[in-house]
């Protein structure tokens, strides 16, 4: 199983990119959770671990192109009236994608106390004392119970078997791999947490310079509207004006013509 992270550059194109992405970790962390729970049972198998480790693998790796292409969607340019909108998209996809990488991270901690459950069974079974070896020292110490070459006793329960050493080996490279995991999902977590106050403080200041540009556009549509006003006014007295002069030179000709005419 591969992924393959597309382009960015087009908001529209890389968020649905995003949605796709996350929908796929929350049903590989479902295939992951029905896995687990055949664990321990008739319908375990090498084959099946191999599986769950590939899958785990797959959306591990997912995830972290996803908080990349997040990342992207956060920075790309977009126009002042499309901020707002930008936002509200990107903080709907970063909810989604947490709810996601929250279930996917609770899996894989069950993952690793399930091998972890398991290398402790073969070590109680073999009667390997020391327990988990959480260092390279401890390994080493595995390995010396690999090396000595004391006689190969008949008593299979008080001596550890060379097939027992490689499924500790395999289970204990697992349990590494799965922390290593758990650490990257945290640390996307940490870079999440930083993308949004970041962005946030961005859109912030992008919106308060909108609202400022508003406040002046709504003083200069009120100018605009006053010096209308004052125009409308000065054309009305204009015509008053205009129209009692011909209504007196019209008066003044009645009177002289009357004059002449008697």
């Amino acid at each position: 199983m591969s992924y393959t992270p597309g382009i960015g550059g087009d908001p529209a194109q890389l968020a649905q990119r995003i949605s796709s992405n996350i929908q796929k970790i929350t049903q590989c962390s479902v295939e992951i959770q029905r896995t687990l729970n055949q664990l321990g049972t008739p319908q375990d198998s090498p084959e099946l671990r191999q599986q769950l480790q590939q899958k785990q693998q797959y959306t591990n790796q997912l995830a972290k192109e996803t908080d990349k292409d997040i990342k992207e969607f956060g920075s790309l340019p977009a126009a002042p009236s499309e901020q707002r909108q930008r936002k509200i998209q990107k903080d709907r996809l970063v909810a989604e994608f947490t709810t996601s990488l929250t279930n996917f991270q609770k899996v894989q901690r069950q993952a690793a106390e399930k091998e972890k459950d398991f290398v402790a069974r073969v070590r109680a079974s073999s009667r390997v004392s020391g327990g988990f070896p959480e260092d390279s020292s401890k390994e080493r110490n595995l390995v010396y119970w690999e090396s000595q070459t004391q006689p190969q006793v008949q008593v299979q329960d008080e001596e550890i078997t060379e097939d027992d050493l490689r499924l500790i080996h395999e289970r204990e490279s697992s349990i590494r791999q799965l922390e290593a995991d758990i650490m990257d999902i945290n640390e996307i977590f940490k870079d999440l947490g930083m993308m949004i106050h970041e962005q946030g403080d961005v859109i912030d200041s992008i919106e308060a310079n909108v609202e400022n540009a508003e406040v002046h556009v709504q003083q200069a549509n009120q100018q605009l509207s006053r010096a209308a006003d004052y125009q409308r006014k000065s054309r009305k007295t204009l015509c008053i004006i205009i129209s009692i002069l011909v209504i007196g030179v019209v008066i003044v000709s009645l009177i002289i013509w009357g004059s002449l005419k008697s």
